[in-house]
């Protein structure tokens, strides 16, 4: 017979004591409890809501997120979302390279093919006259 014991620690009793990681960190302003980090993170914030209010789904896009590969794709979403916090970009990609369809954790934001749709903060997302790229990589010589 296996017998488990869990401990469930509430955030609001892990706050107030003084030997926990987070009384640490508030302590030695690390992490978000650090004043420097909240300023990027607002400032972050702000970029990402002027420039979702100059995206209108249908534009074309191509998205450069950090360690990435460009993609192009079509604009099909541009506001919040309930899945994380802040203004969001959902793209229908060209190719299969996202990572679903739409549908995030079970709230349909838009529709495309699997693995077609993906969401960028909208400081990765430039919009412009992107034509979807042709693979030449299959055509014989």
């Amino acid at each position: 017979i296996s017998c488990t014991m869990e401990a469930v620690v509430s955030t609001q009793s892990t706050g107030k004591r003084e030997d926990s990681v987070m009384a640490f960190k508030k302590r030695n302003k690390m992490g978000r409890f650090n004043p420097e980090v909240q300023a990027k993170l607002a400032a972050t914030a702000e970029e990402n809501k002027t420039k979702a209010e100059t995206i209108k789904v249908g534009d074309r896009c191509e998205t450069r997120t950090p360690n990435q590969p460009t993609r192009r794709g079509e604009v099909m979403y541009v506001g919040q979302t309930d899945f994380k916090d802040g203004y969001w970009v959902g793209v229908k990609f060209d190719d299969p390279v996202g990572k679903h369809d739409g549908l995030v954790q079970g709230k349909r934001y838009f529709k495309c093919g699997d693995k077609f749709g993906g969401f960028v903060q909208p400081r990765f997302c430039e919009i412009g006259d992107f034509p979807p790229e042709v693979d030449f990589s299959d055509d014989e010589i």
